[in-house]
């Protein structure tokens, strides 16, 4: 698969809600994902970490709905447009928060996740 390839179906199975599938699938055994943000989540490397990483979001987060929107492609790269309605589970607060994950494609695999958030 092609970076277009990869982007098409990993965006698709954003938009179908299975966000966990698309990793699964598609997350290089060493990938590696970076959040703009400090500590011990900020550059997380291998699947395993990655998909752990995932697994405590969305048990610290009440999700209402995730918008995917793209992929929009350059190169090696795609990006994805995710508008999240999630409230936290720790704190109560209901959050509405946009970001943009730019990921990098290397032999049908996503080798870095990059997460962008709006301010």
């Amino acid at each position: 698969m092609d970076t277009s390839d990869v982007a098409k179906a990993f965006a698709d199975l954003c938009k179908a809600g299975k966000h966990e599938e698309a990793g699964e699938r598609f997350w290089a055994e060493g990938v590696v994902s970076l959040e703009p943000m400090e500590g011990p989540m900020a550059r997380l490397e291998g699947k395993a970490a990655v998909k752990g990483k995932s697994d405590w979001w969305y048990s610290a987060h009440e999700v209402h709905s995730v918008e995917t929107e793209g992929p929009f492609v350059h190169g090696d790269q795609f990006a994805l447009r995710f508008a999240v309605d999630v409230t936290s589970r720790e704190s109560g607060q209901r959050m509405q928060m946009t970001e943009i994950g730019l990921y990098t494609v290397r032999g049908g695999k996503v080798v870095e996740e990059k997460f962008l958030f709006g301010l």
